[in-house]
Formats: structure tokens, C-alpha cells, sequence
């Protein structure tokens, strides 16, 4: 039977043998079977400390651990002159379970099948995660915490309705709110594509961050999933670069860790399950959060899954059947009150000898076991590195092959047809090129972070677009065709966030090209010119003036709106008997490209309201801006482009560009549309320049539906605008003399 597209269910790769020698066989298995238990003994000595103890006293460390934590890092600095991509992309070719994502979308059909969607379906397979009291109540309710981009979501989806596990399943999912840019790219994950397609389910907090190490935020998320019967299972996939210094990874992510626990602990009802990424486990403070599960939950177990690369300290915590829900609530809440960024970071949850020898001796031998299997691998591939026979190739191959198959049967992956997926419609293809990329070597980029940005950016890959003049106007033949269809400004609303120290990071914007602006406008601060913007004598741009004239000359135009003072285009003759000028004039506009400036959102929000009540369709509107990164701004751009027939972008002499609409008719505006105005106009008055402050201001962050905007076809135009912007702007400031 044809299912989804006509795709027929596939259960083994094309042209694959069927059957693999006992060899091969036996290593395929041995490496989906890495997991190791805490096993209480029968005294009943594993119990909670007195809350009294709890963050009293200096984390201390264990010799035996240590000296495994050293032998990891020398084989790891082995490492250090390796070109990180050369690198990168040898480990994937040696990796046992590498092919297992390409074979899994090809032959299931799994939504957002990542690495993530991978492991996280490992783990179902594997333990008894789903307690067999939701599955008899027909009832499921899960929370994800650091889930982004979604696959942990997809893929227990996947699980249920292809294991036929008829349940009500409710799901609450956490991540580092993409749209907002003070998010840091070390830690924000910007692939939104199942994101934009169920925002509602997902919880930022009041301030729309989606910081879940924010002590508000954890009660917030108590009070938000209250109407859930009982949490049945938790998730935590968090972690952030840490490329920087990788040595001390376990330490970096500690805090992290412990609040996604403290959450756990706080949401889980009886007889639930947690699942917690982890590393390494040589510290003091992993030890301590270790013995705390091990005292809440009936089984912990740490697992390493087969499709987790095996050169990395990547491990599972996977939790069952939580006990202790009561016994810890005295404890849990001197965890509470000092919940946030710096949970046991200085002090230990416990000290050392309310941890038992049993459990300790335990967990040496747990860390041993995952020490050994990390440093062969490191090894192994440093030696594939250096010289890789066509035998050993050969084997890699059958062993990569052979996992796939294996993992497929073993964990009984079934088709899983479109119409089942979480996002119905299908997850969004356009990928956005904003992610991180890391260059060159670790030695290399210990060596460049000592350098300045205009010579780093000089050696990067951006150089040769950057150093290029511009010449004409640019971005002109980007055109986006209006008017945009399904769009109804009358279910729009409006979302308020913190303010913007600054945009760090942006879903419509290459995030190296920002991070070099960022650094140039900081330079520019040190040196007290916060508004310079230097001017490049060989681009040759047409001047706004220039831009009007050909306007004026064009048959179907008559009149032209520009949102802002004169002073944006000076020299500009006013009215002719065929055409005239209008001036939207307001204070003043934004310079710097930062859209968290206190004047840039008052200034684009009433640009925007102002044109309202023009009827004029032979209008043309021109908006003069200065940041191009913000969903704030293309939350707003839709508006005229729902009422016109084009939308277009010109990059002029610093420091204005100009987004041009033309055929404009915002006299059409729907009534249903009067709701959303009405409540930004109410907004701008919050936004006033003189009445901020850091501490009380929210900024707006996006509207929602965004969705709308976020769509593939309009989601290029941004990104196209923006890179023009931030390469003129780098290259600009590349010149400015210190």
C-alpha cells in the first residue's frame, strides 16, 4: 500500500548485502551497547543528604578522576594542530553509525532527522522511558528543555504513532529564543524550521529569552504547564561551544546541567522519566548531581549512544520511575532559591562525605569504561588520519553499512507517512547559512583570537566579497512581488521581550559578518566616535537624489512618500505639477546598524503608521534605515507588502539604504487589520527614547504570525538585504583610522 507521496516503505539501503560476517556483526552490536548502570546495594545506603549540608562547602576534587580527566586531555591536544573541518569531516567518514541519518530519511521518511532525532529514538529503543501508567491512561505529557531545533520532538513522534502508542500526547518544549538577538551565538541554536511552524507550544518566559537558567523562568514554567494531569517525561539536550577552551567542557556546562535537573526534579510526576546530556563525569560537581538522581530514581543509567560520534564525551543520563518526588522537596527547594547561571559552580551541592563509598567506586569504574572508549577512538582515527589502507576502508565501509541496517531493525523504525508528522505541512527546506562555522586549527584559532578583527576578518572567507566597491545601486534586481498572498494582519499580535544590549546574533544575517560589525562598533565606543561612519571614496553609489529622479520619471508613479526628515535626502526638490514629495519627519534615525537602539523602534513603527490613510496607488514609499537584522523590522516590512505590488531594497552612501515599495495602496488595509495597529501604536509610547531603562523597558521582539514572515520564498529577501548591509558596513569601517 502507497503511503505519504507514493514512497514505499524501504527497510534495508539499496544494493546492500543482507547478511554481514560474525565479525563485523559483533562490532556493530558491541557499539550500540555502551551503557552502564548505578546499581544501589542492598543496605539502602544511597540516601539524600540533609538539606542543611546542601551548598555549604568547596568542591573538591578526586585523584583517580583527575588523573583520567589529564590522560583525556593529552590524547585530546593531539589534536590541536589538526584544520578543525579536514578533521571534521574524517571523524564522519570513520564513524560506525555515520550513514544511519541519510538511510533513515530515505527509507522512513523521519521529520527533522538529525543526529539528535537519531540518538533520542536510540533511547526510546533502548530503556523503558514511557511509564506504563501513561500509556494505559492514553495520556502523555513531556517537556523539552534546550530542544531546539525540535528533533527530540519529531522523533518521539515518530515512536508513538508508528508503535501504534494511542495516547493524548502533550508536549511543552525550551530553547534560546531564536528571535531574540541578544541571545549569544555560542549558545543559541538558529534553526527554527519546526519552531515557526509551533511557536504556541513553545515557552521563552516573560521576556521572551527562553534563559531557562533565569529563576523566574523555572517558576514560570511551573505555572505554565500546571494544566498537565502529571509530566510524565523530561528531556534536556543543553550544552553550548565550548571550542574555546574544550578541556574544561564538563565545568563550562555544570550549571546548565544542574538548573535542567532542578527542573526536572520540580515538574516529573511519580513514576516519570529524565533524560540529561552530559560529558564527562570527572568533577565533583557531577559526582554530586549523579548521587542526587541516583537517590530520586528507582534506575539511572549512563548510556552512550551508538549515534553519538565516539571520539566525543558525549553521554546520556537516562533516569527511570522517579521516586523521591516528596523526600526531595525540602532539599529542592534550597536548590530553588539559589537557582540560576552560578548553581554549584563555586560551592558543591554536597560534600564529599555524604557521598558513599559504594556509589563513588561505582562511578570510577563508570568513568573508566567511557575514558577508554573515547581515547580509542581518538586514537584510532589519528592513526586512519596519518595512512588508511584500501582493506581498513573496505571494513569501514561494510561496518557503516552494516549499522545502519542494524540500527533500523534493532530499534524497529517503521515509515512514518507525512500526514503523522508534528508539522503536518512538512518542516520548512530553506536552511538559513547563519550557522557557526569554525576555521582552521585550535592552535590557529588560539592565534587569531589574539589578533584584531580587521585582520582576522582579512583572512576569513568573507574577504573577497567584502573588499570589492560597490557600484550602482545595489540590491535593486531583488525584488520581492507583491502583494503577499494569505496574509491577514488581523490575527497578528504582538510580543514584547527584553531590551537589546545589542544584537548578537540574527536569523536573517550571515552571524560572522554581525560578529565583526559588533567588534567594529565597540572598537569605534573605546575610541568615542559611537556614531562615525566612514565613507569610501572608489564606491561609486547613486545618491538618494539620483534615486528620486528616476523615480520622478517612471510613467505609473506620481507621488512619493519618504518615511523620514529631509535631512535624509538633501537637495531634494520638493513638488512638480506631475509629481510631488511627502516628508514623514520625525526626530531622528537611527545611525548605527543595531536594532536594539533605543530610537530605532519608535522610529520604524511610526514610519510604518504613518503612511496609513494614504490612498494614493501610484504612490511610491521610500523607508531610509540603518539595521536590517531584527524581526521586529521584518515583522513590519509584510505590512506593505501585503498592499503593494513590489518590494525592493537600494544600499546608498552610508549611512542610509532605503527599502522601496511600489504601487503602495496602504488605503486598503483591512479593518481587521485596526486591532495590531492600534496596539502598536500604544507600544510606541512605552519605546520612547525617555522613558528607558535597562532594567523596566521591554522592547517588541516579533509579531506574530510570524510564521508569515519566515516563509521560505520571503525569507531570502531579508537575508540577501542584510548581507549587503553588513559587508558595506564591515568593509567601511575596515578603513577607519585609529
Amino acid at each position: 500500500m502507497n503511503r505519504g507521496r507514493g514512497v514505499r516503505k524501504r527497510t534495508a539501503p539499496e544494493n546492500a548485502p543482507e547478511t554481514f560476517d560474525e565479525g563485523i556483526l559483533a562490532e556493530v552490536h558491541k557499539h550500540f551497547s555502551k551503557v552502564k548502570a548505578y546499581v544501589p546495594p542492598s543496605g539502602g545506603e544511597w540516601t539524600l543528604p540533609d538539606p542543611s549540608v546542601v551548598l555549604c562547602e568547596s568542591n573538591v576534587s578526586h585523584p583517580r578522576l583527575q588523573v583520567l580527566k589529564q590522560s583525556l586531555n593529552e590524547v585530546k591536544n593531539l589534536l590541536s594542530d589538526k584544520d578543525l573541518s579536514i578533521w571534521h569531516q574524517h571523524t564522519c567518514s570513520t564513524n560506525r553509525a555515520g550513514t544511519v541519518t541519510a538511510h533513515l530519511r530515505s527509507t522512513v521518511n523521519a521529520e527533522l532527522c538529525t543526529q539528535a532525532w537519531a540518538k533520542f529514538y536510540e533511547i526510546l529503543g533502548s530503556f523503558q522511558l514511557l511509564h506504563e501508567n501513561a500509556l494505559k491512561s492514553c495520556e502523555l505529557n513531556s517537556i523539552h528543555l534546550c530542544e531546539a531545533p525540535g528533533a527530540f520532538i519529531s522523533a518521539l513522534n515518530h515512536f508513538l504513532k508508528t508503535n501504534r502508542l494511542h495516547c493524548d500526547w502533550n508536549w511543552i518544549a525550551n530553547t534560546l529564543n531564536p528571535y531574540y538577538e541578544a541571545n549569544g551565538r555560542g549558545c543559541t541554536i538558529t534553526d527554527d524550521r519546526l519552531i515557526t511552524h509551533t511557536l504556541p507550544w513553545w515557552f521563552f518566559g516573560s521576556d521572551n529569552t527562553g534563559d531557562i537558567l533565569l529563576q523566574k523562568h523555572l517558576l514560570e514554567l511551573q505555572r505554565f504547564v500546571s494544566n498537565m494531569s502529571t509530566v510524565h517525561l523530561v528531556t534536556a539536550d543543553g550544552s553550548f561551544d565550548c571550542q574555546g577552551d574544550p578541556g574544561e567542557q564538563e565545568s563550562l556546562v555544570a550549571p546548565l546541567q544542574y538548573c535542567e535537573a532542578v527542573c526536572a526534579l520540580l515538574l516529573l510526576g511519580i513514576g516519570g522519566s529524565f533524560v540529561l546530556k552530559m560529558f564527562t563525569l570527572f568533577e565533583h560537581s557531577s559526582i554530586c548531581l549523579l548521587y542526587l538522581l541516583a537517590c530520586c530514581f528507582r534506575s539511572v543509567n549512563v548510556f552512550k549512544p551508538g549515534t553519538s560520534k565516539s571520539g566525543n564525551s558525549e553521554i546520556y543520563i537516562v533516569c527511570l520511575d522517579y521516586q523521591a518526588k516528596e523526600s526531595v522537596r525540602p532539599l529542592l527547594s534550597k536548590l530553588i532559591r539559589n537557582y540560576g547561571p552560578n548553581l554549584a559552580s563555586t560551592t558543591a551541592l554536597f560534600p564529599h562525605h555524604c557521598i558513599p563509598k559504594s556509589f563513588l567506586s561505582q562511578h570510577e569504574e563508570i568513568c573508566t569504561f567511557f575514558h577508554a572508549l573515547q581515547v580509542g577512538t581518538i586514537q584510532e582515527n589519528l592513526r586512519l588520519f596519518s595512512h588508511m589502507s584500501v582493506e581498513q576502508r573496505r571494513r569501514l565501509d561494510q561496518l557503516r553499512e552494516c549499522a545502519a541496517d542494524f540500527y533500523s531493525k534493532r530499534f524497529n523504525v517503521q515509515y512514518l507517512p507525512r500526514k503523522s508528522w508534528v508539522c503536518r505541512g512538512g518542516v520548512a527546506r530553506w536552511v538559513k547559512p547563519s550557522e557557526r562555522k569554525q576555521m582552521g586549527s585550535f592552535n590557529q584559532r588560539k592565534e587569531m583570537q589574539l589578533q584584531g578583527w580587521k585582520q582576522r576578518l582579512a583572512q576569513g572567507n568573507h574577504w573577497g566579497f567584502i573588499e570589492g566597491h560597490h557600484v550602482g545601486m545595489e540590491g535593486c534586481e531583488i525584488v520581492l512581488s507583491g502583494p503577499m498572498d494569505e496574509c491577514d494582519l488581523g490575527i497578528w499580535f504582538v510580543l514584547e521581550g527584553a531590551a537589546l544590549p545589542k544584537v548578537c546574533s540574527s536569523t536573517f544575517c550571515d552571524q560572522e559578518l554581525l560578529d565583526f560589525l559588533n567588534e567594529a562598533l565597540e572598537e569605534n565606543l573605546k575610541l568615542n566616535k559611537p556614531n562615525l561612519m566612514p565613507t569610501c571614496g572608489s564606491c561609486s553609489i547613486d545618491s538618494p537624489v539620483d534615486i528620486l529622479s528616476e523615480i520622478c520619471s517612471l510613467p505609473d508613479v506620481t507621488s512619493c512618500l519618504v518615511l523620514g526628515s529631509r535631512s535624509c535626502i538633501p537637495h531634494c526638490t520638493t513638488d512638480s505639477q506631475t509629481f510631488s514629495f511627502g516628508f514623514c519627519t520625525y526626530d531622528s534615525i537611527c545611525i548605527l546598524l543595531c536594532s536594539g537602539q533605543r530610537d530605532f523602534q519608535p522610529f520604524l513603527l511610526q514610519s510604518n503608521l504613518g503612511c496609513i490613510g494614504t490612498h494614493d496607488q501610484k504612490r511610491t514609499v521610500l523607508l531610509p534605515l540603518s539595521s536590517a537584522v531584527s524581526p521586529v523590522g521584518y515583522g513590519l516590512v509584510p505590512c506593505p507588502h501585503c498592499q503593494s505590488l513590489s518590494l525592493l531594497f537600494l544600499v546608498l552612501p552610508p549611512p542610509l539604504l532605503f527599502l522601496l515599495t511600489a504601487g503602495l495602496n496602504w488605503g486598503t488595509f483591512e479593518e481587521s487589520s485596526i486591532p495590531l495597529l492600534a496596539a502598536v501604536s500604544q507600544l510606541i509610547q512605552t519605546l520612547s527614547p525617555d522613558l528607558y531603562s535597562i532594567n523596566r523597558i521591554k522592547m517588541l521582539l516579533y509579531f506574530d504570525e510570524f510564521t508569515v514572515v519566515l516563509k521560505a520564498a520571503f525569507a531570502v529577501f531579508p537575508h540577501t538585504f542584510c548581507t549587503l548591509i553588513l559587508s558595506q558596513r564591515d568593509r567601511l569601517y575596515t578603513q577607519l583610522k585609529q
